[in-house]
């Protein structure tokens, strides 16, 4: 069998090796740590299981063509949002393509197996980096180790592990320092700015923190190489060039994921600040965990070679200053609120504040490597790089984060890189000097991944990988389907927040950092609950909403004790269907224009229609004495338990608003209801009671300090309700046909009024090439005429600017390879 010409060279050799060896090494540590795949414990934790997972899954939908909707829209989350802003953010990246080869309720697997994939890219692209910085004829075999060390950094298995689009950026940082090398060096001009597209297309969040990187390490290459004023300042123009052609080359997908963060709910803010410096020392060494402190672990080899630089009398003095003054600069950047915020293109992420972290990871493993690749370090050199080790295991004793086994496993590590380097001088031990480097490394990288997986299920929330559950869910959203006649909504009752992607249907749950803030203040005008502070959305569960968004069946699952239900769920997985109108309504044209405070009131006006009771309410403790007002609309209730009294007209469904309610509530004999309010980061939803009529006490047990709104009941008229339907379902559309980029609806006859698309009225809809009108928040349009048609088009906002934008770069870029290939075809 004939090699892969790449793998015919001794680089090419030490790039997969480099590969193979940080995917293993990652496979052992979830291993030991028993998690998915190799064990029970789940590793889809936090957004890893309640985001990527399920965008992923909707990515294997549209590769299989079972998606509803397409590129541009998604019919199946938020009632309808746009997909490309998502699409840029988590799925552009060309490995996550292989989600496509698994089956469907290997989703879990499949992400998993992206993952090693994409730590193994991150080691080759690494090794390929250190060898074309210097060649290192005969030692190659480090830079194996190097490569993979940098895969296998504390970033990367620790955080990035959790969060998959972010090893794109671990691959990006050698590519792009690959692409600036080439433009430094007037070579391959093309090829550089396609790797420049490749790593901003993937995941452009990291890509702009590696391109930060990249230019520094051009800088100093520029510095410590050869070559005159002029040489030097025009390999800087060519590395500007590539990468504003290649970042427009992009601009298709970075444009239109620019404003989708525009238009976004806005998320959480918070302000910057820095670890204290044990802990950054600390994270520096193996087995150790924080939140908010930098993932800096890359093993004791490549620690220990890279504090060697600074004392190799083998490389030239300036080399060794500039490159140790890079990597310290950069390590105080990580510290310093203005770099802070110029790493994380100013605004300070919500979670870990140390994304920029892998770029610090790889100007170590190329200092490291340079004090490798041009004779081995002598006695002065290690005792110094030893020494570097031994302060920054000291600076970390006084921290929390040092584990029973960082010291063990630092000691160890150290030990076998030292005698690795010594028995590498003398040559014949090279092969034992290569199994002590390549052991120490894999043992401290998969000790530290096994202690990363155990720590995040303590710490963060967790979920199920794909099981019965998921399967049920699915095959029962599947039976009901009747899309787009009417929505199946995959139900309130959760796996993930992103359900309607992961098992199917069309639902009002979604979370992702693009959720559309017009999608969120109507869901919230309408008693919606939420998390994450109001990116990820909860369906709306009422009568009256699915009338109005055509809500046709609705799955109703055991809760998951994965969501945190301490109490079993043994409910079995039913579905109710409502009698609702089509995706195309018409209302009066002079309907009303805007929200108040009261959800029900709310659902009233975008209805069209009174169907709710809103009664007066008083709220008494346990003693019988009244409550506290908390502001001039609620009540405030602190720990203990309450009756909130009111009274409904006979026959009614009774409906609780408190969406800033910790507890419990229950009526008379009715099942209780949980309700998991904590504004503003989570809001209750409106929840429905039971059924009941005249004077009514609902018992609520509050758990954490809180407030009901005085008007927190509601009594639905189901005959009203009735009525209201049947009119809507009259003047409605005859036939509604959608598509994946638009809607076209035919209406009867002689109707004339304002035709409303029951779908959040996101930025980007037209109608009849005119921009759509909003109606309470949907897409709305005026029609009339004998045979009126609403004809509706979406275009993600920045699509065009961005195609422009990609064009006049392909135009750049076709340019600059003609005129490469006239120079090289010149005498």
């Amino acid at each position: 069998m004939r090699k892969l010409p790449i793998l015919r060279s001794p680089r090419g050799r030490a790039a997969a090796l480099a590969a193979v060896l940080a995917a293993l090494t990652v496979c052992a540590g979830d291993a030991v740590a028993r998690s998915y795949p190799f064990g029970p414990l789940t590793r889809s934790v936090n957004d890893l299981g309640n985001q990527f997972v399920p965008f992923h899954a909707r990515l294997w939908d549209l590769l299989h063509g079972r998606a509803d909707g397409g590129l541009l829209l998604n019919w199946q989350s938020g009632y309808g949002t746009g997909f490309l802003p998502d699409f840029g953010t988590y799925l552009s990246s060309p490995f996550a393509l292989l989600v496509g080869v698994f089956p469907r309720d290997r989703i879990d697997l499949a992400v998993y197996a992206v993952t090693l994939v994409k730590t193994g890219a991150a080691a080759a692209a690494m090794t390929w980096l250190l060898t074309a910085l210097r060649r290192g004829r005969g030692r190659e075999w480090a830079a194996v180790v190097l490569g993979a060390s940098y895969a296998l950094c504390g970033w990367s298995v620790i955080e990035a592990a959790y969060n998959p689009m972010w090893l794109d950026g671990l691959i990006a940082f050698p590519l792009l320092c690959l692409a600036a090398e080439w433009a430094r060096t007037g070579r391959r001009p093309v090829l550089g700015t396609l790797l420049v597209t490749l790593a901003w297309v993937s995941n452009f969040y990291t890509a702009y923190m590696a391109t930060l990187g990249a230019a520094l390490v051009l800088v100093v290459r520029l510095l410590v190489e050869d070559g005159t004023r002029r040489e030097r300042v025009r390999g800087l123009g060519r590395a500007v060039r590539t990468v504003a052609l290649g970042v427009g080359l992009a601009a298709p997908v970075l444009v239109p994921v620019y404003l989708g963060t525009r238009h976004a709910y806005p998320g959480w803010t918070r302000e910057f600040a820095p670890a204290a410096w044990p802990d950054v020392a600390a994270r520096l060494l193996p087995a150790t965990y924080g939140f908010f402190s930098p993932a800096l672990f890359l093993g004791t080899g490549a620690l220990l070679l890279a504090g060697a630089l600074a004392f190799h009398r083998a490389v030239p003095r300036t080399e060794r200053l500039v490159w140790a003054g890079l990597v310290a600069g950069v390590a105080l950047s990580l510290q310093w609120g203005p770099t802070h915020l110029l790493w994380h293109a100013f605004a300070t992420p919500n979670g870990s504040p140390y994304r920029q972290t892998f770029v610090l990871s790889g100007l170590l493993v190329i200092a490291a490597w340079l004090s490798v690749a041009s004779a081995w370090p002598d006695r002065r050199a290690l005792l110094g790089g030893a020494g570097v080790v031994a302060l920054i295991a000291a600076g970390a004793a006084s921290s929390a984060l040092v584990t029973a086994w960082t010291y063990p496993l630092s000691v160890a590590g150290l030990a076998a890189v030292a005698g690795a380097l010594v028995l590498a001088r003398r040559g014949r031990y090279a092969v034992l000097a290569a199994l002590l480097l390549v052991g120490a490394q894999a043992g401290q990288a998969a000790a530290t991944t096994a202690y990363a997986d155990r720590q995040r299920l303590g710490r963060l929330d967790d979920y199920a990988p794909w099981g019965e559950r998921q399967r049920l869910q699915a095959a029962a959203v599947a039976e009901a389907d009747g899309w787009p006649r009417y929505r199946t909504d995959p139900g309130l009752e959760q796996s993930t927040a992103n359900d309607p992607m992961l098992t199917g249907g069309q639902g009002g749950a979604y979370y992702s950092s693009h959720t559309p803030d017009v999608l969120t203040r109507t869901f919230l005008a309408l008693g919606a609950g939420w998390t994450s502070n109001g990116r990820a959305l909860h369906d709306p569960d009422s009568p009256v909403t699915d009338a109005v968004f055509s809500v046709g069946a609705r799955v109703h699952m055991p809760r998951d004790p994965h969501q945190g239900w301490n109490r079993p769920d043994d409910r079995p997985v039913t579905v109710t269907r409502e009698d609702v109108p089509p995706l195309v309504t018409v209302r009066p044209a002079n309907a009303a224009a805007h929200y108040g405070r009261s959800p029900f009131r709310n659902q009233e006006k975008l209805l069209g229609a009174s169907v709710y009771t809103v009664p007066e309410t008083a709220l008494r403790a346990a003693d019988g004495s009244g409550t506290a007002d908390a502001y001039a609309y609620d009540y405030a209730v602190r720990p203990g338990t309450y009756t909130l009294r009111a009274a409904c007209p006979a026959g009614s469904e009774v409906y609780l608003w408190a969406p800033d309610l910790f507890g419990r509530a229950r009526l008379g004999a009715s099942e209780e209801a949980d309700f998991r309010g904590e504004l503003p980061g989570r809001r209750a939803e409106l929840r429905k009671l039971g059924d009941g009529g005249g004077a009514l006490d609902v018992a609520l047990r509050v758990a954490r300090p809180g407030t009901v709104p005085h008007q927190a009941v509601g009594c639905l008229d189901r005959d009203r309700l009735t009525r209201a339907v049947a009119g809507l379902k009259r003047t409605g559309a005859t036939r509604v046909t959608v598509t994946g980029s638009g809607v076209r609806a035919e209406l009867p006859r002689g109707t004339r009024g304002l035709a409303v698309l029951a779908a959040p009225r996101i930025a980007g809809w037209s109608c009849g090439g005119r921009p759509a009108g909003s109606y309470l928040g949907l897409v709305a349009a005026p029609v009339s005429g004998d045979r009126p048609v609403l004809d509706c088009a979406y275009r993600p906002p920045g699509l065009k600017a961005g195609s422009l934008a990609g064009g006049l770069a392909l135009l750049g870029l076709v340019a600059v390879g003609l005129t490469g290939r006239r120079r090289r075809a010149a005498p």
